[in-house]
């Protein structure tokens, strides 16, 4: 493991860069947002390159945003209205996506400086305390992030969190993954477990609703290259502007449980995703427009990226038919997902 500096906040404080390696993978972390910077693996060609998006210095990502790698919490995903009641009492929280409330408001996770508890060659540990009354949420809330690779080129990332007082939390990944580390990721190929999917309305919060994948471009059951389906005119996919829609994920069980899976045929890389969470937000980056400027000047334009927020359901807290994402005190939240890297 090295670390070195990776620019000034607005306040003057420095982030760090954490570089973790293991066999032929190498990943990149910095405490601002606990945000995967880089992940360089191999392809066919035992070529190394950074499969995920992401920025130079600790600035850019201050001044371009998007969530692009970080931790989002306390909530990922929308809460409508920006609102919720836990035991009788009315909770109001920053409304920073239309009237709904996104990744955690106006200043999450993603956009504060995490402690680094430990760190060796292959693991690091971030932990935060999030005060009683952040972004509107209730409790002190203790949390610790923890990314360690493995030898058979996995990275796990365990979420753990405890509070004083009643609260919910749901917390994931925003990273932007394309495996061929350039163009866009329209000819990837798709693999989710699931049967069904929340539909959304125009807001793209979950309507109540639990459909089938059965029948229409929602199913990837089975592996389908992604610009047909991106292309067609099914309601949900055309609402927005391709993939942004929680899936169902089969045989939910608390434990590690296979996700998803993404192959890129021009590299023969492949991404498989595994994960303790009932849901996965799927994604593929309808809402990049240009503005980024990436590392080594890659600009990211629509679907430059895909990503799998491995998660609970959007907008749960006012949902109470959907898992619940209620954490007490005395309870420990715990929660980990895996990413699998491999060559075929």
């Amino acid at each position: 493991m090295s670390s070195g500096k990776f620019g000034n906040l607005p306040d003057g404080r420095e982030a760090d860069l954490i570089t973790l390696t293991k066999g032929n993978i190498e990943v990149n972390l910095t405490n601002y947002g606990c945000i995967i910077q880089s992940i360089k693996v191999p392809d066919k060609n035992s070529d190394i390159t950074d499969i995920v998006l992401g920025f130079d210095s600790v600035e850019q990502y201050v001044n371009y945003g998007s969530h692009i790698g970080c931790i989002v919490g306390r909530y990922a995903n929308r809460i409508s209205d920006a609102r919720f009641t836990l035991d009788g009492i009315l909770y109001k929280l920053a409304a920073n996506d239309g009237k709904n409330s996104l990744h955690g408001g106006l200043k999450g996770l993603d956009k504060v400086l995490w402690t680094v508890k430990k760190a060796n060659g292959d693991r690091v540990t971030f932990s935060y305390i999030s005060p009683d009354g952040d972004e509107g949420y209730p409790g002190n809330l203790n949390l610790i992030v923890d990314y360690s690779l493995t030898m058979a080129g996995e990275l796990l990332i365990t979420y753990e969190a405890q509070t004083d007082k009643a609260t919910i939390i749901n917390l994931t990944n925003h990273s932007y993954f394309n495996l061929a580390g350039k163009g866009d990721i329209l000819d990837h190929e798709v693999k989710i477990n699931a049967d069904f999917y929340t539909p959304t309305n125009k807001d793209l919060i979950p309507t109540r609703e639990i459909q089938q994948v059965a029948g229409t471009p929602m199913d990837l059951r089975k592996s389908k290259t992604l610009r047909p389906c991106i292309n067609s005119d099914y309601k949900q996919i055309k609402l927005a502007g391709g993939y942004d829609v929680n899936y169902i994920i089969n045989g939910w069980n608390g434990k590690l449980n296979f996700c998803a899976s993404v192959y890129d045929p021009a590299t023969s890389r492949r991404l498989n995703v595994y994960t303790t969470q009932p849901g996965v937000q799927f994604y593929t980056g309808n809402f990049l427009n240009g503005r980024h400027l990436g590392k080594e000047g890659w600009i990211y334009n629509r679907h430059a990226g895909l990503c799998l927020e491995t998660q609970h359901y959007p907008d749960s807290p006012n949902k109470p038919d959907f898992p619940s994402t209620v954490l007490r005190p005395g309870q420990i939240y715990r929660e980990s997902t895996l990413f699998q890297f491999k060559v075929e």
